[in-house]
């Protein structure tokens, strides 16, 4: 049996925690793919194999109208937060509240973030830039890569003073050489609830109903909090 997955960068590490117990319970072989969840949801709707999806919940709640998951199949796997990252061994950056968050993008020599179009977290961040009025100034410092794990593997890489990060928590918590220094403040915030549903193409239903059950089942609630997720 092999299972194709699409999912959102957020999930990544409760995905692979899993895989490998699952592998060997069911005899399956799962091949993952991960990226923004705007990407992930157009491969899918291109036609792409694929047996589980994970996205935002609002997302697979219209793919759930439009008949591209199995209604009733969903599972939650809790919400994640959106915060700041430097490298680790760099001093801490202040965004306790917003004045200290925008002197610290401000400030930012390189900004490296998920897709702004794509991913929900680089759609937050390209509106929290706006509002503070900063998308203009650092338009040249934005580094934009196609999801935020690529993006915090870039900013390991960084050797230059004053690079940061920006994305989502779990995103910045299983990448080596980040650190997280604190979530966006609550007035500039953003909370995604990530949902796993079976997709209505799915060539092995049942094991797609297996590990969407095995994603958002008691059994992987630890899992799931050391990653990041809210539960």
């Amino acid at each position: 049996m092999k299972l194709n997955l699409f999912s959102g960068g957020a999930a990544k590490a409760v995905v692979t925690g899993l895989q490998a117990e699952f592998e060997q319970r069911h005899g399956a072989t799962l091949q993952a793919s991960f990226g923004a969840v705007g990407t992930m949801r157009d491969q899918l709707l291109a036609g792409a194999p694929c047996d589980v999806i994970i996205l935002s919940d609002a997302l697979i709640k219209d793919l759930e109208k439009q008949g591209h998951v199995v209604a009733g199949s969903a599972r939650p796997l809790g919400r994640v937060e959106t915060g700041v990252a430097v490298r680790t061994g760099e001093p801490a950056v202040a965004v306790d509240d917003g004045a200290a968050l925008k002197a610290t993008l401000a400030a930012a020599r390189g900004l490296y973030v998920p897709h702004l179009q794509q991913s929900t977290a680089g759609q937050h961040i390209a509106n929290v830039l706006r509002r503070l009025g900063l998308d203009g100034a650092l338009a040249g410092r934005i580094h934009e890569y196609p999801n935020g794990a690529v993006a915090m593997g870039e900013l390991a890489r960084t050797t230059g003073d004053g690079m940061i990060g920006c994305t989502q928590v779990t995103e910045i918590l299983y990448t080596p050489g980040v650190t997280l220094v604190g979530e966006l403040p609550k007035e500039y915030g953003l909370s995604t609830v990530y949902t796993a549903a079976c997709c209505s193409k799915a060539a092995d239903p049942a094991g797609a109903r297996a590990f969407v059950d095995a994603l958002g089942g008691a059994d992987s609630l630890a899992l799931r909090r050391q990653a990041g997720f809210v539960v």
